[in-house]
């Protein structure tokens, strides 16, 4: 056999098995996905219901799906959607506050939902982020199971680690579910959790200003 020949056969011989290799992957998914569909099932045998009747027959299939959408940011890198940043800010030495982002996720103590909005305050030091990052690094960090006092404190440091600003302010007010729907049943309640860094952590009355700032 030529050396051009053996190094075909090699090249077909690789390329065979990553076939293999993606096959594989996708089979694993695939019976991962399976094994969760049917713990749906004995979900809802649990609770009483019929899993074969005609209305749940494809509830198990779309759960996973949903989840699929939910739990999204298990899979995204929220240091990584910072990378691109801006320095041309022509001597700009205030803060930037981006109110009222919306999100949803999901509590990972009964896995039901809280639903909010996000408020992010950032004091730059020569670099600034696009506001459409910002909404997406809530967006990350929220579709994880959370609690909304980590949700907070995650979203705060990452811009504090990545940016390097002079400071970072992360609010957020949401309504839980858990509250809501089951045990106490109180509705309408409001949760609001903050997270300081950078001088913002001790300068209170600098906290101040972005506090009436964000409450305007």
């Amino acid at each position: 056999m030529t050396t051009g020949g053996l190094d075909t056969k090699i090249e077909a011989l690789a390329q065979e098995d990553a076939v293999k290799n993606n096959v594989a992957k996708l089979f694993k998914q695939d019976i991962a996905a399976k094994d969760a569909e049917n713990s749906v099932k004995t979900l809802l045998s649990w609770i009483g219901e019929n899993p074969e009747r005609e209305g749940l027959i494809d509830t198990p299939s779309r759960i996973i799906k949903s989840y699929t959408e939910l739990f999204s940011g298990y899979k995204q890198d929220p240091e990584q959607i910072l990378q691109k940043t801006f320095e041309d800010t022509e001597g700009f030495t205030g803060e930037v506050i981006l109110k009222d982002i919306p999100f949803s996720s999901m509590c990972e103590h009964h896995m039901l939902p809280f639903i909010g909005k996000a408020h992010i305050a950032y004091m730059p030091a020569g670099r600034i982020v696009g506001l459409s990052k910002m909404a997406r690094l809530v967006e990350i960090f929220a579709r994880r199971l959370q609690v909304q006092e980590r949700l907070t404190a995650q979203v705060s440091e990452t811009l504090q680690k990545v940016l390097q600003p002079k400071g970072v302010a992360v609010i957020i007010e949401a309504e839980h579910y858990c509250l809501a729907m089951r045990g106490a049943n109180k509705r309408n309640s409001v949760m609001i959790t903050s997270h300081f860094s950078g001088v913002l952590e001790h300068d209170l009355e600098m906290r101040r200003h972005i506090l009436d700032m964000l409450n305007r």
